[in-house]
């Protein structure tokens, strides 16, 4: 892929790729969040760092946290999808107003530091 991709047209590159990814259950199960997450990625060549789900109340949502790109050329990319479903929803990191956008960078980097010292 290449680094220079604006972040809109990944944004919107990974969303076309979502539409027939998305579940239609009401509740939206870790697996199935994994499944759409895993397809999503892969149609882009991109990597999971991590998933969580999040509770805000009785409105939960389940999120990822990928990247694309290698080394300085990496872009971060969070994923969200309501607990009780809907479509998919794709941004930067950078563009994100997601608290746990923050973490997708430094967790990046962590993992970095654990491949240069095992």
């Amino acid at each position: 892929m290449d680094a220079q991709l604006d972040e809109k047209a990944l944004e919107s590159t990974l969303a076309e790729s979502l539409d027939d990814l998305t579940p239609d259950t009401k509740t939206v199960s870790e697996d199935e969040f994994a499944e759409v997450v895993g397809g999503a990625l892969e149609a882009v060549g991109g990597t999971l760092l991590f998933k969580m789900r999040v509770e805000n109340g009785e409105n939960g949502e389940h999120v990822a946290a990928a990247c694309i790109g290698d080394a300085d050329n990496r872009q971060f990319l969070l994923l969200t999808l309501p607990t009780t479903g809907g479509a998919l929803k794709v941004e930067t990191a950078a563009r994100s107003t997601n608290p746990v956008a923050g973490i997708a960078a430094a967790y990046a980097g962590l993992m970095d530091a654990f491949k240069k010292a095992a």
